[in-house]
C-alpha cells in the first residue's frame, strides 16, 4: 500500500532528463550553475584535513547556531535562544517535512497556497493529514477571503512561501497584518513559513516573520543556506520556532537525521564569518535584468519577478499549447528547459506561463535568451 499513490517522477526530473538527452540549455531546475565563493572552497579544503568529520550535537553546531542567532539579530532585529529556538537540517525541504510530520496528523487540515512548492502536500499527506489548496490571486498576491473560508475546526497549519516559487512574488505590509488578523482570530492554528529565498529579493523588501512580534509565537521559519551560498548541493538549512514548538520537532528530528553533515556546518560557519549577505541579491538582480533586457525583443511577456531567482514568463502571444507539452516543445525544438507553471497548482490551473531560473551563468543566460527570442 503507498501512502503517496498519485505521486511520480517530479517535473523537475522530468525536464532537466529531457534537458539531457536534447542538449538543451537547463533554465529548469533551481539551482546555480556558477562556482561557489572561492573563499568557501578555500574554507572546505582546509578543513578536510581537520578533526570536523564526526557527530555534532543533534541540534547543531554551537558555533554556526551562534551565527545564525547573530545573523536572526542582525537582519530582522529578532532575538533567538541558539540552545531552544534553531535546529539545523538537512536543508530546508527536511525541516519542512519535519514540522508538518511533528504537528500533524489523522485529518488534520493544512491550508497551502497555490502555486505551491511541490513537497508541501506529500508531507501532509504522509503525516496522514488533509492538504486544502488555496489559489493566490491573479498578481500571486494571497487571498484572505478564501483562506478565511477554508478554515475549519481542524485547520491545524497554514503555509506560506515568501519570496514565492515559483513566480517571485514578495509579500506586502498590508498582507501580513491581514494574516495576523485571521490567526488572531483562530489562535489554535500555527504558521509555516518557507523562506529560503530570504536573501533574494529585489524592489520590495524582504519581510520576514522573524520581525513580527504578533506572529513568532505560532511561527516555525524555515531557512536554507543552498538558496543563500549557492551550495544546493550540501543540504545545510535551519529552523526557527519559540521553545515550545521545537522541542516538539526535535523529537521528531532526532529519529530522522539526528544530526546534519558536520563538516558543511563547519565550513558554513566559518564562512558566515566573511561573507555579504546584502550582496547576493544584487548579484541575482543584475542576472535578472540581463535576462529580461534581452527578452524584450521576444514574444513572451515577462511577469514581474520581486524576489528569488526565477523569472516568470507567458507565452500566450507564441502558442495556445498547454504550459507541459509547450515546455517540452521549447527542449526538443529550442533547446532551452523551463519549468510549466501548472504543476504547482492541485487542479494543474494552466495559464500558459513558464518558468525560467536565472541563477546561471551570463554565458548561460545569453545563450538561452537569444535563443528564446528566435520563437
Amino acid at each position: 500500500m503507498s501512502k503517496l499513490p498519485n505521486t511520480t517522477a517530479s517535473i523537475f526530473s522530468v525536464m532537466s532528463q529531457l534537458a539531457q538527452k536534447h542538449n538543451a540549455i537547463n533554465l529548469s531546475q533551481g539551482f546555480p550553475n556558477f562556482p561557489v565563493d572561492e573563499r568557501l572552497l578555500q574554507i572546505s579544503n582546509r578543513l578536510l584535513t581537520t578533526n570536523v568529520h564526526q557527530y555534532t550535537p543533534m541540534a547543531g553546531l554551537p558555533s554556526l547556531l551562534e551565527k545564525i542567532a547573530s545573523l536572526t539579530q542582525k537582519n530582522y532585529q529578532r532575538k533567538v535562544n541558539t540552545s531552544s529556538e534553531i535546529l539545523i537540517t538537512a536543508g530546508a525541504t527536511q525541516g519542512i517535512y519535519t514540522t508538518i510530520n511533528t504537528f500533524i496528523t489523522y485529518n488534520d487540515e493544512v491550508i497551502i497556497l497555490d502555486p505551491s512548492y511541490d513537497s508541501y502536500e506529500p508531507s501532509v499527506l504522509v503525516a496522514g493529514g488533509k492538504p486544502v489548496r488555496v489559489s493566490l490571486n491573479d498578481d500571486y498576491s494571497p487571498n484572505f477571503n478564501r483562506i478565511e473560508a477554508v478554515i475549519t475546526s481542524k485547520t491545524k497549519l497554514i503555509i506560506i512561501n515568501n519570496p514565492h516559487n515559483p513566480t517571485g512574488k514578495i509579500w506586502k505590509e498590508e498582507e501580513f497584518q491581514a494574516l495576523e488578523t485571521i490567526l488572531d482570530k483562530h489562535s489554535n492554528i500555527l504558521l509555516l513559513s518557507d523562506e529560503v529565498y530570504e536573501y533574494i529579493s529585489f524592489k520590495h523588501p524582504h519581510i520576514s516573520i522573524n520581525s513580527r512580534p504578533k506572529l513568532i509565537d505560532k511561527t516555525i521559519i524555515a531557512s536554507s543556506f543552498g538558496k543563500s551560498l549557492h551550495v544546493t548541493g550540501w543540504k545545510v538549512g535551519y529552523l526557527i520556532a519559540p521553545e515550545r514548538l521545537m522541542n516538539e520537532i526535535k523529537k521528531v528530528h532526532q529519529f530522522l537525521v539526528f544530526s546534519i553533515n558536520s563538516f558543511s556546518q563547519h565550513a558554513i560557519s566559518e564562512y558566515l564569518d566573511i561573507v555579504d549577505f546584502s550582496k547576493i541579491a544584487t548579484m541575482y538582480e543584475r542576472k535578472r535584468a540581463l535576462f529580461q533586457d534581452i527578452l524584450k525583443n521576444s514574444r513572451f511577456e515577462l511577469l514581474q519577478s520581486e524576489g528569488t531567482y526565477f523569472q516568470i514568463a507567458s507565452y500566450k502571444e507564441i502558442s495556445a499549447k498547454s504550459d507541459t507539452e509547450f515546455a517540452k516543445d521549447l527542449i526538443t525544438k529550442h533547446n532551452v528547459a523551463a519549468i510549466p507553471i501548472s504543476v504547482f497548482y492541485k487542479d494543474a490551473t494552466d495559464k500558459q506561463m513558464l518558468r525560467f531560473c536565472f541563477a546561471k551563468t551570463d554565458e548561460t543566460l545569453i545563450a538561452a535568451a537569444e535563443k528564446l527570442t528566435k520563437i
